[in-house]
């Protein structure tokens, strides 16, 4: 018999094995797994990918709820995407056969350790096994992980895991189909989902386009002043800042007239900034966007690649500390290897004393912040840019602080003062490294006091307040976490449900038709759907369950009383809430597929439709405006977010599996169409040339 280790993904089993051994790799129906021997022992490493088994409604009743009674079924039996699964189980049946012990090698969070327990006990017949902890999928880490693994699994983790997604599922299941029949009831069918931390993320953005469309634009004035000292430009603005009432600036303007601007002080203060802490997953998400425009999900899926390939630590942590037994400066010594950084690793391993890295204020009791291993490899663009950001931000934590001069100026001009501030960078210091940081000089001429400003000029500015900003997909996962809404690793899986079902659009992120009415309606018959200190409080019971504080079953049976009363409220306005959202689902449809106006008729709109043969745009006045074209096959068609820059016509976004999505104008005439199309008939005559 043998010991297997169960592991999360293919790389990762890969990465255990040959840690721990010389493995022989054998693939069965191409699902890869190793054998190996350690100390005498025999050891089986394979693995799952990702959820082998998920939940399912126990005994099918059709397309009703409420929903109770359910279970843990194999997920290629629940969904047929998932059919690429069974494999993944089969192989795992036939290890757990020769097996006698058994070890959980896959990642040490919820997730991860609800993925492990259900292989073993559905799979294995097992309860109980050692347990794997790593940050890395290092060579050293991993043998150390394995020979000092815990010898219980964490049933407290597990334990929040299972809670979580059961309350989710159950939350999410009837709710969804609530508001799906109820809409259906009302005269037509359109799959709408609503979920526990769904509802109030879909609220956040509900109310801040509320707070925009509602917004009042109210004028104010600024007195401005501009001059010149020795031949520099100087600018400052009225000390008072924004004036509410013209006369008070106007009043300015009149004291100010005709008399002399001289500087009344220059005080100078310097200050240190220390370096920014290590990425946590929100950080690097936040980060990424601001940076490169890498939406969050995205970003999380580069760095969970990165992390499969051992070239960071786990990515799903919300820690920003790096603790020393991490061996800083043997990472140090292992990236130096890398061109870009050895300059950068060689000066900062001549620090005498002991490297110590600037660290945040947030933790994870799983895992450290993110940083990188020391290990490398050729990258692809995104995913190379996102490892620069981990990597210079991770060595800037043991750089030298940054050094800045703040100049403040205050000028007085007929016994009203005008002030100004200089902000000049001695000593970069981190940000040497760490260049993606957003740093702002403002240089001043070099100014005393009771000197004189020449060719003075005072402007009266006129302005109007700004409505508050859209968030975006960044902005608004900070908020979540603010908000103790989701988790680390669900949040951008939820905003990204939320673009599917259409009840948000752009990446500037705008509620629909469909969005605002979802919660208007829900606010007015079930606003417990939208709660979020309802959400936030089976969170922290979540957190009381991995503290060993509550049981499942407590928590759970108060979420299903919740529930009860919710559906029950739900089922009693189920006409009304239907009749509310009916026709924010028509219009939102429209809203979804409109492209342009038909250039035919000038009366219709072109929208986006599904044919017989695949994807079209028509005019919606239909058939009295027959205007047709076609778009490329075998893609996903969306509108764009702007005409045709080159001829001025509708277009739309095409988005094709392994393309980066474009924009394909519609006019079979315009001169950038007919310039590709020129283009790629040149292509394919001299690939024929060259193949005579």
């Amino acid at each position: 018999m043998a010991e297997l280790i169960i592991c999360e993904k293919p790389a990762q089993a890969q990465k255990i094995a040959s840690a721990l051994g010389k493995p022989k790799k054998y693939l069965e129906n191409k699902v890869p797994y190793y054998e190996l021997e350690r100390n005498g022992r025999k050891i089986l490493v394979g693995c799952a990918v990702g959820h082998l088994f998920n939940l399912a409604e126990k005994n099918k009743s059709g397309w009703t709820y409420p929903i109770w009674e359910i279970e843990w079924k194999p997920s290629y039996e629940i969904n047929k995407k998932s059919d690429f699964s069974e494999k993944y189980l089969k192989v795992l049946e036939k290890l757990a056969k020769k097996s006698d012990s058994f070890v959980i090698g896959t990642d040490f969070d919820i997730e991860g350790s609800l993925i492990g327990y259900n292989c073993l006990r559905f799979i294995a017949g097992k309860k109980d096994a050692r347990r794997m902890k790593f940050s890395t999928l290092t060579k050293d880490e991993l043998i150390d992980s394995y020979e000092n693994a815990m010898p219980h699994l964490d049933f407290p983790q597990i334990e929040a895991g299972e809670t979580r997604h059961i309350a989710d599922w159950v939350w999410g299941i009837n709710l969804s189909r609530a508001l799906t029949l109820a809409v259906k009831q009302a005269g037509l069918f359109k799959l709408l989902s609503i979920g526990r931390v769904q509802g109030p993320a879909l609220k956040i953005i509900v109310d801040r386009e509320g707070e925009i469309q509602n917004f009042k634009p109210e004028p104010f004035w600024e007195v401005k002043l501009s001059g010149e000292v020795k031949g520099e430009k100087i600018s400052a603005l009225h000390i008072a800042g924004r004036f509410t009432e013209k006369k008070k600036a106007d009043s300015v303007i009149k004291n100010t007239k005709g008399k002399a601007a001289i500087v009344l002080s220059v005080e100078k203060k310097s200050s240190s900034v220390p370096p920014l802490p290590p990425f946590d997953l929100t950080t690097l998400q936040t980060e990424a966007y601001r940076c490169f425009g890498v939406s969050p999900k995205e970003t999380l899926s580069i760095a969970q690649d990165l992390y499969t390939s051992g070239l960071i630590s786990y990515p799903r942590t919300s820690s920003q500390k790096l603790p020393a037994s991490l061996g800083f400066e043997k990472i140090l010594k292992s990236l130096s290897k890398v061109r870009e950084y050895k300059e950068i690793c060689e000066s900062l391993l001549k620090i005498k004393n002991k490297l110590t890295p600037s660290e945040g204020s947030k933790t994870d009791p799983a895992h450290p912040a993110i940083f990188t291993t020391g290990e490398h490899k050729k990258l692809t663009d995104r995913a190379a840019k996102v490892y620069d950001l981990i990597a210079r931000r991770f060595l800037a934590c043991f750089s030298t602080f940054l050094k800045r001069e703040t100049t403040d100026v205050k000028i007085n001009v007929g016994d009203e003062i005008f002030a100004t501030k200089g902000v000049t960078i001695i000593d970069k210091g981190w940000y040497n490294i760490y260049h993606y940081a957003s740093l702002k000089e403002q240089e001043l001429p070099k100014l005393e006091k009771n000197q004189k400003v020449e060719k003075k000029k005072i402007d009266l500015l006129e302005d109007f307040t700004k409505p508050p900003r859209r968030y975006t997909e960044a902005s608004l996962i900070k908020e979540l976490e603010r908000k103790n809404l989701g988790t680390k690793s669900t949040r951008a899986q939820i905003i990204d449900n939320l673009y599917q079902r259409s009840y948000i659009k752009e990446k500037s992120i705008e509620a629909t038709t469909l969005g605002v009415s979802i919660v208007k309606t829900l606010e007015k018959y079930c606003p417990e759907i939208l709660d979020e200190q309802l959400t936030r409080h089976f969170e922290y019971e979540m957190d009381l369950i991995m503290e060993g504080k509550k049981k499942k079953e407590e928590v759970l049976d108060e979420s299903k009383e919740v529930l009860e009363k919710t559906l029950k409220k739900f089922k009693n306005n189920e006409k009304k809430i239907g009749a509310g959202l009916l026709e924010a689902t028509k219009e939102t449809r429209m809203e979804m597929s409109r492209v342009g106006v038909c250039p035919v008729c000038s009366k219709g709109d072109l929208v986006i439709r599904r044919g017989k043969f695949g994807m079209f745009v028509a005019c919606n006045k239909y058939p009295d405006c027959k205007t047709t074209f076609s778009v490329p096959s075998n893609s996903l068609i969306k509108p764009a977010a702007e005409a045709c820059r080159e001829c001025g016509h509708a277009q739309v976004m095409v988005i094709r599996k392994g393309r980066r999505p474009w924009n394909y104008c519609l006019s079979k005439e315009c001169p950038a169409k007919l310039r590709w199309i020129e283009e790629q008939k040149k292509k394919s005559e001299n690939k024929s040339k060259s193949s005579e």
